[in-house]
């Protein structure tokens, strides 16, 4: 068995913004859509007016497309280009799980006067 703790995982400081997307997901999504196509999605949010219902919505989207193209034998996912350019021979999406989180970067002070 694989085990995955705190101490193996990636981190990274990144700069962020108002009206930055910020999209958290499973290796599901990643490996069966390509970052053009999630950010197709992504356009679909009103970046200066976010809302949760929004939010929520596109991220059911995106798992169900990902799920959608995992399970099409034909598809050349980005874990098919992968595989092949190791020279597996797989085509097809990769049924795994899917979980997508999206949060958007809001000014909460924005009223405030400091």
């Amino acid at each position: 068995a694989v085990v995955s703790t705190q101490s193996t995982g990636d981190t990274a400081t990144i700069s962020i913004q108002r009206g930055d997307l910020i999209v958290m997901a499973t290796d599901g999504l990643f490996d069966n859509m390509f970052q053009k196509q999630i950010v197709e999605r992504l356009q679909q949010i009103d970046r200066n007016a976010p809302t949760y219902e929004g939010l929520k919505l596109v991220a059911d989207k995106l798992a169900a497309d990902a799920r959608n193209l995992a399970m099409d034998e034909e598809y050349m996912s980005p874990f098919a280009v992968k595989a092949q350019h190791y020279g597996i021979n797989f085509r097809g999406g990769k049924l795994d799980d899917i979980t997508v989180l999206l949060a958007s970067v809001v000014d909460c002070w924005q009223d405030e006067k400091t």
